[in-house]
This record gives C-alpha cells, structure tokens and sequence, in this order.
C-alpha cells in the first residue's frame, strides 16, 4: 500500500472460477494510465481516490478499496464493479460490498 492516510475500506468477495484472469484483465487495463503492480493471485491498482487490492483464489475473487474519506468509497466500489462487469460478461457477477 502507498503512503496515504487510509480511514475507509471496503471489501467484497466475488464467486467465479475465473478470479485469476479477471485480476489480470482489470490491472492491465489500469496500468496504461495509474500505478499497478500485479501476478497471478494478487493485484495492487492505485486510482486517484484510492486503492484497490485484489486476490484470486480458486473459486472467488477478493476486492478491497481504501479512500482516506469513506464519502469516496461508493465511487471506488463502482470504478472497480464497472469495469469488473465488462470482463466477466459471459457470467453474472454477484457483488456485495462490505465497509470495515
């Protein structure tokens, strides 16, 4: 994680057998224009109100944002769903986001 000053996070973790291939679609895609870094389990996106952090397991996909403010999770939480959705578009992605 960066150096700021995190006060707000949410997490969600999303059902689906491709959990890897999802995690390295969404980081390449925000590396043409943000901090990345990633694998094949696990994935770091640094966006402008925050961070995102990503771990593929088996059968799931772990998602977790963090903003310094909890009035810019909604924005995160949907940056990172949208564009989640668009890769997966051959399945239905259930996602429930918790905040702690």
């Amino acid at each position: 994680m960066t150096a700021r000053n995190v006060r707000a996070a949410s997490q969600t973790s999303i059902a689906t057998e491709h959990a890897s291939k999802y995690l390295q679609q969404l980081c390449k895609h925000f590396a043409h224009k943000r901090p990345v870094t990633f694998d094949e389990r696990n994935g770091q996106i640094s966006l402008m109100t925050g961070e995102c952090n990503l771990r593929a397991e088996d059968a799931s996909l772990l998602v977790r944002v963090e903003a310094e403010e909890a009035s810019q999770l909604p924005q995160l939480e949907d940056v990172v769903v949208r564009h989640l959705v668009r890769f997966a578009f051959r399945e239905e992605l259930n996602v429930e986001w918790t905040q702690g």
